[in-house]
């Protein structure tokens, strides 16, 4: 939604307005595609040694929906009662900030440190995910740039800061079924093949599925029908064509191949009994992974409980992230602040708990690179 496009000056923009140069030697990475928005993405550096801590967020927000029902104009934040009100506050602008105060702070007590920091910020995480972080991982990749380790400032607690880390998440499935009838008049059925009638047995048959029963980190595997369409304007009329969407979000148990394979058995199955044919259109927004915690990860979750005195979950819980793209050249983990009213309206964040992912990301830096 826009905000995409001022990634590139954004590390620039807080230097200057807070008169701090923090050294970083940023690249604008921009990626066009036929089809689709074209993205700037910013990736900055600062030294050139390993280990290489990476901190990826995304700037681009989701839409403000009904301006008139914010107590505040959406884009121009404010601050009420402790909070910080704006689209944008907590998922996930406000960690980008936070992280980039805590490297300030960090860099003027440790001006030679042992390694680099590297920021990962991109403008389509909100979007159709083509020309962010998917591109920019690719871009690392072919210039052979070593990543270490990867923080994701996601908003990963669900109502208090310091509840939860995501150390993995759920891979999801979109699915868009065509069932192919024969058109005819309501009065004469066995003239026509009403594909409304085999659409309903084939997502009946999907929704009892038991996929698994979940694993250690990971819930079940689940699959929701989204969409049922019949573009019918006449009621006297069985249509040609029925259709429905459904989206699956499945464990480690299963690929996005396995998943395929085993519906598509089911759509011919059903489909030639009822001697109809079908399409199905699939969109893959990422597979089932898991970083198997280590050092890092147990450090992380040390500091977090010595400032929030909360022992972080380590999840795989909530929808996905761009840490489903970054896994490919680096291990890393989510953690950022409480996401309740991310992409609601009046989005806020409360500033004590700015303050505090501030503290807690400055503590990393210092135990990572001790």
């Amino acid at each position: 939604f826009g905000f995409g496009q001022v990634a590139g000056n954004f590390i620039n923009e807080l230097s200057k307005k807070n008169k701090i140069k923090l050294g970083f030697k940023t690249k604008i990475i921009e990626f066009k595609e036929k089809g689709f928005q074209p993205v700037k993405n910013l990736y900055a550096k600062l030294g050139t040694k390993e280990p290489n801590l990476c901190y990826a967020g995304h700037l681009d927000v989701v839409p403000p929906g009904n301006i008139k029902d914010w107590t505040i104009k959406p884009f121009s934040p404010s601050v009420k009662k402790g909070y910080l009100i704006g689209r944008g506050a907590n998922d996930m602008k406000g960690s980008i900030a936070a992280f980039v105060s805590a490297v300030s702070t960090f860099l003027s007590k440790n001006n030679k440190f042992n390694g680099s920091i590297s920021l990962l910020i991109t403008g389509d995480e909100e979007g159709d995910a083509i020309n962010g972080t998917r591109k920019v991982v690719e871009y690392l990749k072919k210039k052979r740039e070593k990543i270490n380790f990867c923080l994701v400032g996601e908003p990963t607690n669900p109502n208090v800061l310091g509840e939860m880390i995501k150390i993995g998440r759920r891979g999801s499935l979109t699915g868009k079924l065509t069932i192919l009838g024969l058109q005819g008049h309501v009065a004469y059925p066995h003239r026509a093949n009403n594909p409304s009638t085999i659409i309903v047995k084939i997502l009946k048959e999907l929704k009892e599925i038991r996929f698994d029963k979940g694993t250690k980190n990971f819930q079940p595997t689940n699959l929701e029908v989204t969409k049922i369409n019949v573009n019918n304007t006449a009621d006297n009329v069985i249509p040609a064509e029925a259709e429905a969407t459904f989206n699956i979000r499945f464990n480690n148990k299963h690929s996005s191949k396995s998943l395929k394979k085993r519906l598509n058995i089911i759509f011919k199955k059903i489909s030639k009994k009822h001697k109809s044919k079908f399409k199905i259109e699939y969109r893959v927004s990422g597979e089932a992974f898991l970083t198997k915690p280590n050092k890092t990860t147990f450090m992380v979750q040390n500091v977090i409980k010595k400032i929030t005195k909360i022992k972080p979950k380590l999840s795989t819980t909530g929808g996905t992230s761009d840490l489903r793209f970054i896994k490919a050249i680096c291990p890393g983990l989510e953690f950022g602040l409480v996401g309740k009213t991310m992409h609601k309206v009046d989005e806020a964040v409360s500033l004590k708990d700015l303050k505090k992912l501030t503290k807690i990301y400055l503590n990393i830096l210092q135990n990572y690179f001790k």
